[in-house]
């Protein structure tokens, strides 16, 4: 410690002009008993050390709480803590793979063009008092609310499996997918032999999975056959040499999205991993409880986008022609909108999703969510909701599968619970679906949970819709995750 101050000193002597500042370094050092050199590789460490503390302080898109801390880290522990934050201290993925993704986009059709001519366009009568809602979806990745969708909701992780497996079957032209955790289970494989079935026939077959998600079914027999069969494999956010991954962007930056798409007509949204609800890699938490949802009409272009956003970014083959397929045929269905969120797009995109939400409501809300990390904004929303009136419900897992996360999720509900919102805690499973429902007409369903990873390090998608009769589809289900549920009380 006493040598750090001295060499404080020395280094403030070394800035002072003329030779009273360098001969009172000198007597400075020369009082530390160190040699020059030595002196030289801690005045190093030393100008590394503020550097790196500035680019904390002045970084941009970062919490003032989160700076604060990583400016403590790095001060008490110099070494460790520069090295953790240029580690995981920013959301970095790579200069260039932010180019790629950049480029791609640049050159897919502009995500306002998907709208089939033809397509009844929502007005704002149409999205009631939620119409901010949809203009805030737009902002973030350019789609518009477009009407003309029908969705349905499937009764569990098994029927979701059924029904995917059906529409791959019954599929012509071709099936995208992307996944972040795909097992080598019974579901997994289901999936899979579908997709063999389907290249067999002719359906051109594309299917992307997390490098980290899906890393044991990518290094299995089963990722090889369906290669062999002809179907086009990707691989999102590759793992490939670990101890060089951290040159190139975080570790920790995952694909956590859940997409199919097929010939145009048909795509799915939600939580559901390609697994069995069984999840045997945390079998000890299962079973795993998840939504997923089945959609026609407008909206699957969007979906499309995304999906094909990510496959060119990843693997050399452009199929941005598909975008200008001739769209399907008008039909009458509510309005909706595919958002998707991620490290390469608008900063707090998804936490701003989720406080919007929130605000909006004026009745009700209910909201499910495995994980609960919010921001001070977020966590002041839902506060806000229920001090104004609103009936604002939150169920979460009783036992969840990362204690930390856990911990940190329960450290917020007495707050919550003193402004009212109620809390409650799913006793059957994990329940790993992310639904929000607002004043009984709006719905968000997808992949993103409402924690720090899927505001800042998951590319995420989620499909906004405003329509009665499906928001009460999800409400009903909500209401049965609550009745297997425990209040939580002060």
């Amino acid at each position: 410690m006493l040598v750090g101050i001295r060499l404080i000193f020395a280094v403030m002597a070394m800035i002072m002009t003329g030779s009273a500042g360098h001969a009172l370094a000198k007597e400075i050092v020369e009082g530390t008993g160190m040699t020059h050199l030595h002196y030289l590789y801690l005045l190093l460490f030393f100008l590394v050390h503020v550097v790196v503390i500035l680019r904390v302080m002045l970084r941009p898109n970062r919490e003032p709480t989160s700076r604060v801390a990583w400016v403590v880290v790095v001060i008490v522990l110099p070494a460790v803590g520069m090295l953790a934050y240029l580690l995981l201290g920013e959301t970095n993925i790579g200069r260039k793979r932010i180019a790629r993704a950049r480029q791609v986009i640049d050159e897919l059709p502009a995500p306002a063009s998907l709208v089939p001519d033809g397509a009844p366009q929502p007005d704002p009568g149409q999205l009631g008092d939620h119409a901010a809602l949809f203009r805030l979806g737009e902002s973030i990745n350019g789609f518009r609310a477009v009407s003309g969708n029908t969705a349905r909701l499937t009764a569990d992780s098994n029927d979701a499996i059924n029904c995917m497996v059906a529409d791959i079957d019954a599929a012509r032209e071709h099936v995208h997918l992307i996944f972040y955790i795909w097992l080598a289970d019974n579901n997994g494989l289901r999936v899979a032999d579908a997709l063999c079935r389907a290249a067999g026939r002719g359906v051109t077959c594309r299917v992307m999975a997390d490098g980290l998600g899906s890393r044991a079914m990518i290094k299995s027999e089963h990722w090889q056959r369906l290669r062999d069969s002809g179907v086009k494999t990707g691989i999102a956010l590759p793992m490939n040499n670990p101890l060089l991954k951290p040159f190139s962007g975080r570790l920790d930056l995952r694909n956590h999205r859940k997409i199919v798409v097929i010939d145009n007509r048909i795509t799915y949204c939600g939580s559901q991993n390609c697994a069995d609800p069984e999840f045997r890699v945390k079998a000890r938490y299962a079973p795993w409880v998840d939504v997923l949802m089945r959609f026609e009409g407008p909206v699957v272009m969007q979906n499309q986008h995304v999906f094909i956003s990510d496959w060119m970014t990843y693997v050399e083959e452009d199929i941005g022609q598909l975008l200008q397929a001739p769209p399907a045929p008008a039909q009458t269905g509510f309005p909706a909108q595919v958002i998707a969120t991620g490290p390469t797009v608008r900063a707090s995109a998804m936490p701003e999703v989720f406080s919007s939400l929130l605000y909006a409501a004026r009745e009700s809300i209910m909201i499910t969510t495995p994980y609960y990390v919010p921001n001070e904004a977020m966590q002041a929303a839902f506060c806000a909701a229920a001090n104004r009136g609103v009936d604002t419900t939150f169920i979460v897992p009783e036992r969840n599968d990362s204690f930390i996360v856990a911990a940190a999720s329960r450290s917020y509900y007495r707050q919550l619970l003193s402004a009212g919102v109620k809390i409650h805690e799913f006793r059957n499973g994990l329940l790993h679906a992310k639904t929000v429902t607002v004043d009984e007409d709006v719905t968000l369903i997808g992949s993103a949970n409402m924690d720090r990873r899927s505001f800042d390090l998951n590319y995420e998608n989620n499909i906004l819709l405003y329509d009665r009769d499906t928001t009460a589809c999800v409400r009903e289900r909500q209401r049965a995750y609550l009745a297997q549920s425990n209040p939580v009380t002060l």
